[in-house]
């Protein structure tokens, strides 16, 4: 499809909750599964940009959906995703069948596995039900701290840094849960449960070099130039071979959109994820099959450090005072901006402006939307009315919160001591077109915002260290749940970036929560991250009444939104360019692109 009406976003958002099912997104040529006229007897090969240079693609340390994509060719899990008609499903791939849990009786339920016959690594070996508990004891343990190690809270002895998850014999693997969550086989599909073999990772270096990254997916690394391209060729050894239609993918590495259109028209590349920002409107009208605007379930959002000074010099607040003080003026200042000029000037890809961090397209239990039901406000959706006739009202509003904290210049309508920000944003020109209209935007109120570019890599990781003031932030969700937006935040987590809980921030204690509503005995005043915003989030993985667990998600994220640290924009939309000569091609609302059946007519 060419462009998206909101009507047409909330279709393509659309979720079937009570199974591993989502609706299908693509658009164009890009939606389009059914096999191309190439010649069958030549070799496919297929060009394609999807960001610079990655992190790290070891599949238990990569946090980005870019380097996820690239594992989901590289590596196979217990499940994976695959379109099924109009939906994404999920279906079994290492193992067997995806069986239901068995309740033990003492409060925990096993899953158990059986793995396919004929399960190779790249290199030939055999394998087994032990290089997958090796995978989920090493992608678990707090000695090497994954950003997603997280995610196994789930699974019996997580607290204790020995998680229940037994090889009982080759083919056969046991893992124990405390709670059955109903997304747990689409955690099996997300790269931080794939196997990896200890032997390999035992080089540390392992996945920097095609000669020793071994994988057991469709696809094996056969080189890397670093900072120009990644190229997988098909897997001899993977036990689907025959299926695999694309011979060879081409990963090339640049984050100038630029480029990226150069050699999208030239037809070097086949599909690229990003395009100049000033030429969105004449792509429309040039490439109306090529141009693509997909759903995707994610938000792009201002993340602040908690950490970071925004009080005003010889202020007399200290303490919880003061961080209730930081909260409302992050909250005030996240009213300034006008997120429709966002989404309709610069973003131009039908995204829809954001007052909830929980984004469009996951839903209740009874079908309704998420975001639709957060913030308890009457006449709007989310914490904030983000419609464009509120716009003069919330820049009032913003202007006499700030003035309990700054001095304030009636004359010139500025403040004069807000203490100078920085906003750090990865290179690429709808970000910095981004970040400029919001350091426009509090430039009318007297805050100076300069801006700081870095590369991808470098980003990613000044971002996870909270070595920034205010940085340019986007979350796409793990699997088809609101806690994969939610769950994050814990003090533990990885992907925490705005460093709840962290530093200075961990003996904050200006945090509430009250659960007695709900059937609880929980109840806080006046505690830290931890002992509020990590109990709810702990209770909802322990909880296995759904509608309990929604009513408990919306109060993390009435806590969460509370802060003022998170500062929504707009739910995400995939735009992307692809040739309408590959068929073949889907990616789903999670973020993922698949090349495993394309094929070049």
């Amino acid at each position: 499809m060419s462009n998206l009406t909101r009507r047409d976003m909330l279709r393509a958002f659309g979720v079937a909750s009570a199974t591993s099912m989502l609706a299908a997104c693509g658009g164009g040529n890009g939606g389009n599964t059914d096999g191309g006229s190439a010649d069958a007897g030549a070799a496919q090969s297929i060009a394609v940009c999807l960001s610079s240079e990655p992190d790290v693609i070891d599949p238990a340390l990569n946090s980005a959906v870019d380097g996820a994509t690239m594992i989901v060719h590289l590596f196979s899990g217990l499940s994976k995703w695959e379109k099924n008609g109009d939906a994404f499903v999920i279906v079994p791939d290492c193992a067997t069948e995806l069986p239901e849990a068995v309740d033990n009786g003492d409060g925990t339920s096993t899953f158990t596995y059986t793995l396919r016959d004929g399960l190779k690594w790249s290199d030939g070996q055999d394998l087994t039900a032990k290089d997958f508990e090796f995978a989920m004891k090493r992608a678990s343990s707090a000695d090497l701290g994954a950003d997603y190690g997280y995610l196994y809270e789930i699974v019996n002895g997580y607290a204790d840094n020995n998680i229940n998850v037994t090889a009982v014999d080759e083919k056969t693997l046991q893992i124990v849960v405390d709670t059955v969550v109903p997304y747990w086989n689409e955690l099996l599909a997300f790269p931080t449960f794939f196997p990896v073999r200890e032997d390999v990772v035992a080089n540390e270096a392992w996945c920097t070099d095609p000669s020793t990254y071994i994988s057991n997916g469709a696809y094996t690394m056969t080189g890397w130039e670093h900072n120009s391209v990644i190229t997988v060729e098909k897997n001899p050894n993977f036990i689907d071979a025959d299926s695999i239609t694309m011979d060879k993918i081409e990963f090339y590495l640049s984050d100038d959109a630029n480029n990226m259109l150069s050699n999208f028209r030239n037809g070097d590349w086949q599909l690229i994820d990003d395009v100049p920002t000033n030429e969105i409107a004449a792509l429309k009208e040039e490439f109306p099959e090529e141009f693509v605007i997909a759903g995707q379930i994610g938000t792009y959002y201002v993340g602040w450090n908690v950490n970071e000074e925004i009080l005003p010099a010889g202020t007399t607040l200290t303490g919880v005072e003061a961080e209730n003080a930081r909260a409302e003026i992050r909250r005030a200042i996240g009213l300034l901006y006008d997120r429709n000029y966002i989404c309709e000037e610069i973003g131009q890809a039908g995204q829809v402006p954001a007052a909830s961090f929980a984004s469009m397209g996951l839903t209740e239990p009874d079908g309704s939307e998420f975001y639709k039901n957060a913030g308890h406000n009457d006449g709007f959706d989310g914490y904030y009315d983000v419609s464009a006739d509120a716009l003069e009202s919330n820049f009032a509003s913003a202007v006499e919160t700030l003035k309990k904290y700054y001095t304030y210049d009636e004359a010139t309508g500025m403040f004069t001591d807000f203490p100078t920000l920085t906003y750090l944003y990865n290179t690429s020109e709808g970000h910095k077109a981004i970040g400029e209209y919001l350091a426009s935007a509090m430039a009318q109120v007297g805050i100076t915002m300069n801006l700081e570019n870095q590369e991808w890599n470098t980003f990613l990781n000044t971002r996870k260290s909270g070595d920034y003031s205010v940085a340019r932030n986007g979350w796409l969700c793990d699997y088809n749940d609101p806690i994969s937006m939610l769950d994050m935040w814990v003090s533990n987590s990885g992907n925490n970036d705005c460093q709840f809980g962290k530093g200075a921030h961990k003996d904050v204690a200006a945090y509430s929560i009250d659960l007695t509503d709900l059937g609880y005995d929980t109840k806080v005043d006046g505690g830290t991250w931890a002992e509020t915003y990590d109990v709810i989030i702990a209770t909802i993985k322990g909880e296995s009444d759904n509608e309990k667990r929604f009513a408990l998600m919306h109060k993390a994220e009435d806590l969460l939104m509370s802060t003022g640290a998170i500062c929504p924009l707009y739910f995400y939309t995939d735009l992307y360019m692809i040739s309408k000569s590959v068929q073949g091609f889907f990616s789903i609302p999670l973020g993922y692109k698949f090349f495993h059946y394309t094929t070049i007519a």
